[in-house]
């Protein structure tokens, strides 16, 4: 019984120790969200006023950009697919990983090929294992990435769209990723980055529609497009790694906490479990003992 108690005692410190890992996860995980929320909220309003932009020169003008035009006839598509570099965060990247299968699948089954472009340890790991073809993947930056990680990423895919068909080159980029609505729900979304849909149409029908102001383009339609076009896809790009990322220290805070509950309760399981074979190993000392008195009673009594 004794080798029971060692047991159960060795079991316990080790899981002590795990919950101060996971802890400490939680606690670093917790600090590191709010300066993500910050991040997205600054990016947010660029990003948003850089499409506006976009649009604007799009509906106040007849030029073919590959910013702003469908092509009649797309067969290539890039899917860029933000993940992490760790885990220890839940089900945060598997479920991008899903999301972005999905969006391949229905790609695909629209006639077009799909190449892969990857952000994060997980998501390269997951094509690796499986053999699947990757065009370019980044690693390194997923918790705190920086502008300048994005415009790396979308340096590629810029050229990508300036290319021919016949040189390899893509007509749509869709970005998956994981969108922070709130520290308790992160939801795996897929995007159309380029063409974009361009509507000239008020969202709220209920509403008057407004007058729209005229432009004047210097020196060209084309030219502005060509100018925004890199910032346009770099901002997009940016605030949705600052999304994910944000989205990552939440999903790890939460599976770090649900660690640390469930030490919580196997220690306390464990010390009840250690409390009974002690007591077990008492009772069984004192009947021992009490049986080896009335043993050694009954022989004095036998030999008188």
């Amino acid at each position: 019984m004794g080798a029971q108690i060692r047991v159960y005692k060795r079991r316990i410190k080790s899981v002590t120790a795990t919950k101060k890992i996971t802890k400490a996860m939680e606690m670093i995980a917790a600090s590191r969200i709010v300066k993500a929320q910050r991040q997205v909220a600054a990016s947010s309003p660029y990003a948003d006023e850089l499409t506006r932009a976009v649009t604007a020169v799009a509906t106040g003008s007849n030029t073919k950009h590959p910013l702003t035009t469908e092509p009649e006839n797309a067969t290539r598509a890039a899917v860029l697919l933000v993940t992490s570099d760790r885990g220890l965060a839940g089900g945060y990247s598997s479920n991008a990983i899903k999301a972005a299968d999905r969006l391949t699948e229905r790609l695909r089954a629209e006639g077009k090929e799909v190449d892969h472009y990857l952000v994060g340890r997980k998501s390269v790991a997951y094509f690796s294992f499986r053999d699947r073809k990757v065009t370019q993947s980044w690693t390194g930056f997923s918790d705190s990435p920086q502008y300048a990680d994005a415009k790396a990423v979308a340096t590629p895919l810029i050229e990508s769209v300036l290319k021919d068909s016949a040189e390899g080159g893509i007509d749509e980029i869709h970005i998956v990723f994981t969108e922070f609505v709130s520290m308790m729900t992160q939801t795996p979304v897929d995007r159309r980055l380029l063409p974009l849909a361009v509507s000239e149409e008020s969202d709220q029908p209920d509403k008057q529609p407004q007058a729209r102001a005229q432009y004047e383009f210097e020196p060209s339609a084309e030219g502005v497009l060509d100018a925004l076009l890199p910032r346009y896809v770099e901002s997009r790009i940016y605030n949705a790694m600052l999304q994910a990322a944000a989205s990552e220290h939440a999903a790890r805070r939460r599976a770090m906490k649900s660690a640390t509950d469930n030490a919580e309760d196997l220690i306390k399981s464990l010390t009840r479990l250690a409390n009974a074979a002690r007591q077990a190993d008492i009772t069984q000392e004192i009947s021992e003992i009490v049986g080896g008195a009335s043993a050694l009673a009954d022989a004095n009594a036998g030999s008188d």
